[in-house]
């Protein structure tokens, strides 16, 4: 199974930042594979140094496990990161810009599940 997650939760709420990073480690745990779209705040979740900070209330956050994971794909809003100047050569890798059209591609998959957080 496939899961394509969104999110707008950034380190302005560190415990709904967290959540959708939770859910996306469990999936990839249990061998499904993940797209993280990352919409308004949470595009500063890809800038290195950034979610190191975010410490949540409750379940200890899953952000380094799931951008090392090979089978996650995290897709970084390039209007929402580019109006915080955020650029390309800004972000943590694997992460990358993309758009809406992208996320729409893995939604449409016949083994895909939309998550939005």
């Amino acid at each position: 199974m496939h899961y394509a997650i969104s999110t707008t939760w950034g380190p302005t709420d560190t415990t709904r930042a967290a959540i959708p990073f939770i859910f996306a480690a469990t999936a990839l745990e249990a061998g499904d594979s993940v797209t993280v779209m990352l919409f308004h705040d949470a595009v500063s979740l890809a800038v290195p140094g950034v979610y190191e900070n975010v410490v949540p209330c409750g379940p200890p956050a899953k952000f380094s496990e799931v951008f090392a994971h090979p089978n996650a794909d995290i897709i970084v809003c390039k209007p929402c990161a580019e109006v915080r100047s955020i650029h390309a050569e800004n972000l943590r890798e694997p992460s990358r810009m993309g758009g809406m059209g992208e996320f729409y591609q893995k939604v449409a998959q016949s083994d895909c599940k939309a998550v939005a957080f």
